[in-house]
């Protein structure tokens, strides 16, 4: 359904990213901040979801700065490979990529943020930053955030079973946020990705509604 374009960066380099469109006239568009696994098979349906929904969305692929291509699994091998790219590029860069792959889909009207682990804490960051509507899944690196005040709003998602983010966890973020919309399902960390053990259809069908209703009030015109 997509294509891949490349997009520039704040520097000379220019990194990939898939694009989705819809058909008719988009009511916003939308950055798919990935997983620690890169823009794989997962992270493209989730671009091909928005679309199909009306937004123009678009998954920049933040791991080119180090790496072309990377698509990881979601084994033991393709976590510890994430976990050392996404240690190697830290937030700043994936940061400038969203502006960028933003910037790329302005045409589409107003641009919102989701992302999704790691990528949940971009998103997090890109509403403290780029003053972008953002909804973060299962950020977790979101209580290295609660510093900093959002310039717009927000809305988080967890999992109840979540061995990676405590309910502690939860609430310091919910605490620095008592403007943002707040949800905790009965799930696993990575409950909305299809490709993963953990992944639970209720949970990831209620919180994409969520979603769709936060982005149909934060972008429309």
């Amino acid at each position: 359904m997509g294509d891949t374009i490349n997009i520039g960066t704040s520097g000379t380099q220019c990194i990939s990213a898939y694009r989705a469109k819809p058909k008719g006239t988009p009511k916003g568009g939308i950055v798919v901040v990935q997983e620690i696994f890169g823009v794989n098979p997962h992270i493209r349906s989730v671009v091909d979801g928005y679309a199909e929904a009306g937004y123009t969305a678009i998954a920049p692929a933040v791991f080119d700065h180090l790496e072309t291509g990377v698509e990881l699994g979601y084994d033991q091998a393709g976590m510890q490979k994430g976990i050392a790219l996404i240690g190697e590029l830290g937030f700043d860069r994936a940061l400038e990529d969203v502006a960028s792959a933003a910037e790329a889909i302005k045409g589409a009207g107003r641009i919102g943020v989701v992302g999704f682990c790691w990528g949940g804490s971009v998103a997090y960051l890109a509403a403290i930053k780029l003053g972008l509507p953002a909804v973060s899944y299962y950020g977790g690196r979101n209580t290295q955030l609660t510093g900093y005040q959002a310039k717009a709003p927000l809305m988080f998602h967890y999992g109840l079973k979540d061995a990676h983010i405590s309910a502690a966890d939860r609430e310091q973020v919910r605490a620095a946020n008592p403007g943002a919309e707040f949800h905790v399902y009965d799930a696993d960390h990575g409950f909305n990705c299809d490709a993963r053990g953990s992944y639970d259809a209720a949970a990831a069908g209620l919180a994409r509604e969520r979603t769709l209703a936060f982005f149909a009030r934060h972008l429309a015109a």
